[in-house]
This record gives structure tokens, C-alpha cells and sequence, in this order.
């Protein structure tokens, strides 16, 4: 004989995904956040290279004084272009137009003060509102490179060696790798992940507990020989296999799309083997039966359809608050981040694409920080759907 509550569960799935609507809602939510995702780093990784890509335009006024640095600016992949001389109003009106970078203008004594030895002068203009920023930065070190042969050229005709002025050769090695900034770049966006959790199952907890409560099919039910548990187990593992399947569908997508992006243009990587993504899929199982069970037991609780609408809006805006602040407050990875629903599965998520591997204590402690709360309030609608008070919304 079946279970009474896989009767209720099997009543209320297929209630559910008889509304083309509700399915609409779910594909949607389903597919949203990984393609959000996806186009949020393509714009990055198009940003990053389009300078390699088209080269970035920098004005010149004067560019015939400087042969040598315009050279080596070409080098660099900037296109110059000479233009006539202007004032402060003119390069301003010039930058505005966001074609050009900079603008470099190089002084009218330029030669007479190289030839005596003196500093000459170069005017660097550019707009620091436009993002053009990282280019600016490169024209400066051709600049500065620049600058510092000409000073070593000088030492050496005098005969003194340019490795005087530099007293200390600093060496610099990173030991970061491009899966560990990933991490940390992308962490807080990782969270936006497991919210279809409290989006997917929303729908048919509210339905089957407010809603048939205003159609009074709730008392015809409970009337079935069946227990308040049964069916309070059986709405709740209906709303909450949604929202499972939902998610899992959702982390599988983001998968394929980071897999595909070519994030080491922008210093990124996205090493997660889809062995790795099962782990952390069947440690999300229980956020959203967590959410589904407190979207139930809140639901049974309000007094119409429109109460349980409006307060399981603003409950579901809760669970991404840990996530926020840490990334926020930039915390380090502690245990205590993975006994907070949510930040857990984050967390693990961010480790799991930084490393590649976790210990066991991570897996179940995400897994426990969702599941103890979850049978806790599924424990507390049961008992609230044995008040006739809350089956007769007196």
C-alpha cells in the first residue's frame, strides 16, 4: 500500500505541472540566474580584450618632437593619431567623445630641454570618469620606460652605470591562481545560485496551504483517513521537489556556461569537474526543502492567500543577508559559515571552484545546516494543522 503521504505528494505535483503558467515560472527562474551570470563575465571578458582586439586611439599634439616614444607607443598597440594644437577646452570637448583615450601633448621646448639635459615636458590628458583606465595606466609606463632609458643612455655616456640608481631589484611572485581569484571575484555572485531555492517551490507551498484553506478543499481532505503529518509531509516534499530539481537543472546550466566562458582572458578560471558539482548538488538538496518547509509553515499560518504572498516575499530576501555581509565585510572561510542555511552552500560552492577538493565536515555540515531546521519546521505545521482554529481560519 503506498504511503498516505506519496498520495498527497503525487495530488499536489500533479496539480502543479498541470498549470502551463507555473511551469513557465519555473523554466524561467531555472534558466534566469545562469544566463545573468553568463552575460555579467562575457561583458568582462569583452571589456578586457577589446584594447588587444581594436588597439585604443591616442591624439597627439606635437608628435614630431618625440619620434621614439611615439614608436614605442605603437608597439604597445595604440593607434596615434596627430592633431592640431588646441586648448584645455578642446581636449576636454575631445576626450568626451570616448574614441580617444588620451591625449598626449608634448611641449614646444620638448627638444630644446631633451638636447640640454633638462626634464622635458609631456601632458598627459585623459578622463578618469571614462573606463579607459587600465589603457591610461599602460601610456604611463611606456612613458615612464621611456623616461628611464633615456636616464640610463645618459649615465653611461658619463660612465656611470644605470644600475646605480637602482640599488634593490625587487622580484615579485604570485602564488594565487586563476581558480582561486575566480573565488574570490565571483564569490558573492555564486549566492544568486541557490536562490531559485526559495523561488521554485513558493508557488505550490502557498497553493497547498492558503490557498485551499480560501477554497475549503483543505477540509475535505483532512476529512481523507489520513494523518495531519501525511499531509503536511506530503505538500511540503511536493513544493520542495521543485524547487530540488529546479536548482539542480540551474547549477548544471551555470556549469556548462562558465565551463564555456573563456575566462583566463580576465585572469579567471572555472576548474569545478562535474563529479564535484554532483557533491555540492547533493548537499543543496536540503536548502530547498528547507525552504519549502518554512514557506508552509508560514503559509498555514497567515490568514489569507494575499498575507502569505506578501510575508513569503519579504522572508525569502532573509536567506541571501549572510551572503551579502561576508561579502561585504570580506570574511575569510570559517566553520561557522557553514552551519548558516544559504552561506553554507555558497561557501561551499566558492571552496569547491577555488581548490577542487573539500574535506567531508564542509559536505555535512552544509547538508545538516538546512536539513535540522527543515524537519523542525515541518515538526511545527504538523502540529499547527491539527488546530481546527487554522482549518477553519477562525
Amino acid at each position: 500500500m503506498k504511503p498516505r503521504f506519496m498520495v498527497v505528494l503525487v495530488k499536489e505535483l500533479r496539480e502543479t505541472l498541470r498549470d502551463k503558467r507555473t511551469l513557465a515560472m519555473l523554466a524561467l527562474f531555472t534558466v534566469m540566474y545562469p544566463v545573468v551570470l553568463g552575460f555579467i563575465l562575457q561583458q568582462m571578458v569583452n571589456r578586457a580584450t577589446k584594447p588587444e582586439r581594436e588597439g585604443a586611439e591616442v591624439a597627439v599634439i606635437g608628435a614630431a618632437r618625440a619620434p621614439t616614444l611615439m614608436t614605442q607607443l605603437r608597439q604597445k598597440n595604440f593607434t596615434l593619431r596627430e592633431v592640431a594644437p588646441m586648448d584645455e577646452e578642446g581636449i576636454a570637448a575631445l576626450l568626451k567623445g570616448r574614441k580617444t583615450v588620451a591625449v598626449l601633448r608634448v611641449s614646444d621646448k620638448f627638444a630644446e630641454n631633451y638636447e640640454a639635459m633638462r626634464p622635458a615636458a609631456i601632458e598627459l590628458w585623459f578622463d578618469s570618469a571614462a573606463d579607459t583606465g587600465s589603457r591610461t595606466r599602460d601610456i604611463e609606463d611606456v612613458i615612464n620606460a621611456y623616461g628611464s632609458n633615456i636616464a640610463g643612455a645618459r649615465l653611461l655616456a658619463h660612465g656611470v652605470s644605470p644600475a646605480t640608481l637602482s640599488p634593490i631589484k625587487l622580484q615579485r611572485y604570485d602564488t594565487g591562481t586563476n581558480a582561486s581569484r575566480s573565488a574570490a571575484m565571483i564569490g558573492s555572485i555564486l549566492a544568486a545560485l541557490f536562490f531559485p531555492s526559495f523561488m521554485l517551490g513558493m508557488a505550490t507551498a502557498i497553493d497547498s496551504t492558503a490557498g485551499e484553506r480560501e477554497r475549503r478543499s483543505l477540509e475535505v481532505l483532512m476529512a481523507q483517513p489520513a494523518r495531519a503529518a501525511d499531509l503536511v509531509v506530503g505538500k511540503w516534499l511536493a513544493a520542495g521537489t521543485l524547487a530540488m530539481v529546479g536548482v539542480t537543472l540551474e547549477l548544471a546550466l551555470a556549469h556548462l556556461v562558465l565551463s564555456w566562458l573563456p575566462l583566463e582572458e580576465i585572469g579567471m578560471a572555472w576548474s569545478l569537474s562535474w563529479g564535484g558539482l554532483a557533491m555540492v548538488c547533493i548537499a543543496a538538496l536540503p536548502l530547498s526543502l528547507f525552504a519549502a518547509a518554512v514557506q508552509v509553515a508560514l503559509a498555514m499560518n497567515s490568514k489569507s492567500f494575499k498575507e502569505a504572498q506578501s510575508l513569503l516575499s519579504f522572508v525569502m530576501l532573509v536567506p541571501m543577508v549572510p551572503g551579502v555581509l561576508v561579502s561585504m565585510l570580506d570574511l575569510k572561510t570559517a566553520t561557522w559559515m557553514y552551519l548558516v542555511p544559504m552561506l553554507s552552500d555558497q561557501t561551499l560552492l566558492r571552496e569547491m571552484a577555488r581548490t577542487g577538493q573539500v574535506e567531508a565536515v564542509p559536505f555535512v555540515l552544509t547538508f545538516l545546516s538546512s536539513a535540522v531546521p527543515a524537519l523542525a519546521a515541518v515538526a511545527f505545521a504538523s502540529w499547527r494543522m491539527k488546530s481546527e482554529r487554522y482549518v477553519l481560519a477562525v
